[in-house]
């Protein structure tokens, strides 16, 4: 989700861009604005105290830190907290935090243009504000403490919240909290030197929400129960890209509860008392006609197989996303090999399904849920009520999970929600609830992909020429985040910029991107969720051929790549798993390396078969160079989660159609990982001074890999396609 938003990326009517001088009280010429300024049209003034958007010191001393990233598990509310308190040098234990509301202006991804989290890129981009917001709420109390003692500020220095001067003097930050207030913020603060770090990369900076959520303090979307709110639900159309035709809302309306029954861009709206009365009356809807001319009426293996004829057709509509050297002759001799891989829709399957609640009153609209991308939503939603972006105001709750699909660039569910809160009307609180069937057979999955790959190998066993062919929906293309760009580099990552391809001669890699009414969106990991196994697996099957060991196979090539970070996790790993040294009874080991946004990570497996031919995980190392770890716990518990995540996909994940009817409606048949199928994983980080990069998806792709080559050495042959247990 690395992307910045302009005015000519959009995708917006004049309608939706700007609202006219009857709603806005004026004319507005977008080419006189910066695209920030387009985006916060609207917003109230906002005054954040002293101490900035950032920071809020209460008056017992206590610092809360706000985090501008939303918090659905992975824990970076507590790595910015902890990022303001490090360089504060504030008191741990009295810190806390809080989630920001919708802002644009103040809360922007710097990486994206918008404010949103995703791509990894929590602590890789606020990792300098926040540092800068506390250095300088520390400077204005020791400012304030030079003041009050007529000392120099070089002679002060801070503790744990407390304020120390010459001669025994000493003051909490509560002490000096008015006089701090009135001390005018430094424009450039001083950081500290990293070796001066007492919190960031301590054990010390562990989760500050676990004992709130292990007593069920915080609110989640779920947990919103207002005065007299009413809950929603929505009957979609069965198929994807279906339009509904008629129905008929008698019985529907009888149902004990039911307020109300409209139909509404999406489907069929069902208003109720509450989600029980609000599912019964969907239930009750009769007659109910959808339009399917521009329906997904293909099953899967259709698909499938007209992707595999475009990736065989060289005329079909490519796009060239690398290339090197010359490729007319590079592939014509006898020592070429061949492979191919086929990868099935997932769905994002979060523990907390979508959910919003909304008030409208005419123009006027307030939101409280996990909003992920809070920017898209105030666009999407200005248009539907008619009123500017940043008039539409937001409260940030926690999510119950996201994996990427509560970042809908259309605002799907959010969209809905605020259309019902519309029709009823009167500023009443309209709750939307889409039950685990509604996300699973209408959701947004990681798009279905087919990759074509065809290597040829010098007389030393390593590749001289590659030719790469990737067939995936697109699902940024035309949207406001995706512009009209011919690539869509998310289809790609993981392939494009290879570190294997630096080593490598020649080089032809192109993606063609069909179309299909099927919704599908970024997936954790995104790209990286289908190359890292190409790529990785594709390596072993070299290797094996070339009779070389994997892990000495990678070691030569990125030697000549000059890929260090990939060498040091590679080594690390190979260590930590004793590569080399015997398994018993069919265990096999397998290893993979990938970069993706910003790190590098690597496994390795021990796997085997078990008599019911299933592969089995009994222990995963897993590596990663994320430069500064903030909080090494945290980052440990992200790469446990995200390889359970990945080998929960990569065991038993995928959506099914069958005439354009999704077949897996719930758990029962979208089988996910048990506890007792999980591996006993060993996480490290590679030391490092350098900048944060991503750590929340970094370990889900790697691990697909590593099954698969752990299967490879023990004599299971190649993996051509997932999930590796088909159901």
């Amino acid at each position: 989700m690395n992307a910045i938003l302009n005015p000519d990326k959009l995708g917006l009517t004049r309608r939706d861009a700007i609202v006219t001088a009857t709603v806005a009280g004026g004319a507005l010429a977008i080419g006189a604005c910066s695209p920030a300024q387009v985006l916060a049209m609207g917003a109230p003034d906002a005054d954040f105290g002293a101490f900035g958007p950032f920071v809020r010191i209460a008056p017992d001393g206590t610092v809360t830190a706000v985090s501008k990233h939303i918090e659905f598990g992975q824990g970076t509310a507590t790595g910015l907290a902890a990022v303001v308190a490090e360089e504060m040098d504030a008191d741990w234990d009295k810190v806390t935090i809080d989630l920001a509301p919708g802002n644009t202006k103040a809360y922007a991804n710097t990486l994206m243009g918008i404010q949103g989290t995703g791509g990894s890129t929590a602590m890789n981009e606020a990792w300098t504000q926040m540092r800068q917001a506390g250095a300088a709420a520390r400077a204005m109390f020791v400012q304030a403490a030079a003041d009050t003692w007529k000392v120099a500020p070089a002679d002060i220095t801070v503790k744990n919240g407390v304020v120390h001067g010459p001669g025994g003097k000493s003051a909490t930050f509560a002490e000096l909290l008015p006089a701090a207030a009135k001390v005018a913020p430094p424009q450039k603060p001083v950081l500290k030197d990293p070796k001066d770090f007492t919190l960031i990369g301590t054990a010390r900076v562990t989760r500050r929400d676990s004992r709130a959520k292990s007593t069920g303090a915080p609110l989640f979307t779920q947990d919103v129960h207002e005065p007299g709110m009413l809950t929603a639900v929505v009957l979609h159309s069965p198929r994807f890209g279906g339009k509904l035709k008629s129905f008929d809302a008698a019985a529907a309306k009888k149902v004990s509860g039911v307020v109300d029954v409209f139909e509404i861009p999406t489907g069929v709206a069902v208003v109720a008392q509450n989600t029980y009365a609000a599912r019964k009356g969907r239930e009750a809807l009769t007659n109910v006609q959808w339009d399917d001319a521009k329906a997904e009426m293909r099953s899967s293996d259709q698909i499938l197989a007209a992707y595999k004829t475009m990736a065989a057709d060289p005329k079909a509509d490519w796009t060239a996303f690398e290339t090197k050297g010359d490729a007319t002759t590079a592939f014509a001799g006898p020592n070429v090999q061949h492979f191919t891989y086929d990868f099935p829709y997932l769905a994002h399957a979060a523990m907390e399904p979508m959910n919003c609640v909304a008030w409208v009153d005419g123009n006027k609209c307030k939101l409280k849920f996990a909003s992920q991308i809070p920017t898209l939503d105030q666009m999407n939603l200005a248009a539907v009520v008619g009123t500017l972006p940043g008039a539409i105001q937001i409260e940030t709750l926690y999510a119950g999970g996201s994996f990427g699909r509560r970042g809908c660039i259309d605002s799907d569910y959010v969209v809905e929600c605020v259309r019902i809160a519309k029709q009823v009307g009167g500023n009443k609180p309209v709750k939307l609830v889409w039950t685990r069937e509604d996300d699973m057979t209408g959701g947004r999955y990681r798009p279905m992909a087919h990759h074509d790959v065809q290597v040829a190998v010098g007389a030393d066993g390593y590749p001289v020429a590659w030719r790469h062919r990737v067939v995936i929906q697109s699902f940024m293309k035309g949207t406001a985040m995706g512009g009209m760009a011919k690539l869509d580099k998310l289809t790609v990552e993981g392939v494009a910029g290879s570190p294997y391809f630096k080593a490598i001669p020649v080089v032809d890699a192109q993606v063609a991107t069909p179309t299909s009414p099927v919704t599908t969106l970024w997936w954790r990991s995104v790209g990286a969720t289908h190359t890292a196994m190409v790529m990785e697996h594709t390596l072993d099957q070299l290797a094996m051929k070339a009779k070389i060991d994997p892990v000495a196979y990678r070691r030569a090539l990125y030697t000549k790549a000059g890929a260090d970070k990939h060498l040091k996790v590679l080594n690390l790993a190979a260590e930590k798993a004793g590569w080399g040294k015997p398994l018993k009874d069919g265990w096999a080991r397998g290893v993979a390396v990938h970069e993706s946004f910003g790190s590098v990570c690597a496994n390795v497996a021990e796997v085997k078969r078990d008599k019911g031919g299933e592969p089995k995980v009994r222990r995963a190392i897993s590596v990663i160079d994320c430069g500064v770890a903030v909080a090494p716990d945290q980052v440990a518990a992200q790469l446990e989660g995200g390889l359970n995540y990945g080998l929960s996909a990569g065991l038993f994940g995928q959506i099914t159609l069958k005439d354009g009817l999704v077949r897996q409606t719930n758990f029962d048949g979208y089988r996910v990982l048990r506890m007792n199928e999980a591996p006993a994983i060993e996480s490290y980080i590679v030391p490092s001074a350098a900048h944060p990069t991503g750590v929340g998806e970094p370990g889900t792709p790697v691990i697909i890999p590593a099954v698969a080559n752990a299967l490879l050495a023990g004599g299971h042959g190649a993996t051509t396609s997932l999930p590796f247990v088909k159901s």
